[in-house]
């Protein structure tokens, strides 16, 4: 593996999407795998063939994609292990998996990534205030589902963000290099 610097190898949606599409076995998805990926992890979610002839009954097709997503991930482990350990040498970040089957969605891996933060004596107070309503167990739970209640309540604003900033990188791309 490539020796680990502050400085990670540029990691473009376009080009990590193209190279997963390289290097999957052609029959495991339906459709192109969707690609996320921040400073440290890659995710790559894809779309597996909802059963058919399912029996009677309105948990079948739950059952039936949950059977369907073990036995891909057991079926597969090896492969996407090999096609992980080439994409983290080439862009130093950790690789998960996940798969989609009908309306059910499963990460099978995520890297669970510390984050620094500093907070005045009120924010800690909100933080105390979920742990002690057993909301979450620690502060780090308790940031944790902070955030996750901004990223579902804000979805759009943060869509709108997320646009913005590609937008920013594209026109940064075009300019002059330095």
């Amino acid at each position: 593996m490539a020796a680990r610097t502050n400085e990670r190898p540029h990691c473009d949606v376009v080009e990590a999407a193209a190279w997963f599409a390289g290097r999957l076995p052609d029959g495991w998805f339906t459709e192109a795998p969707a690609i996320h990926f921040d400073r440290d992890e890659i995710v790559v979610i894809g779309r597996l063939a909802a059963p058919a002839n399912l029996p009677e009954g309105e948990d079948a097709a739950q059952v039936a994609a949950g059977a369907r997503i073990a036995g891909f991930r057991e079926d597969t482990r090896s492969a996407r292990m090999q096609v992980a350990t080439a994409a983290q040498d080439r862009w130093q970040r950790v690789v998960s998996w996940g798969v989609a089957c009908g309306d059910r969605q499963e990460i099978f891996t995520n890297a669970s990534v510390p984050v620094m933060t500093r907070l005045r004596f009120g924010e800690r107070q909100v933080l105390d205030t979920l742990i002690d309503a057993g909301v979450a167990r620690s502060r780090s739970e308790a940031m944790a589902w902070c955030v996750q209640q901004v990223g579902q309540h804000q979805s759009e604003w943060i869509d709108k963000l997320r646009d913005a900033m590609t937008e920013v990188e594209r026109i940064r791309s075009e300019g002059p290099a330095a």
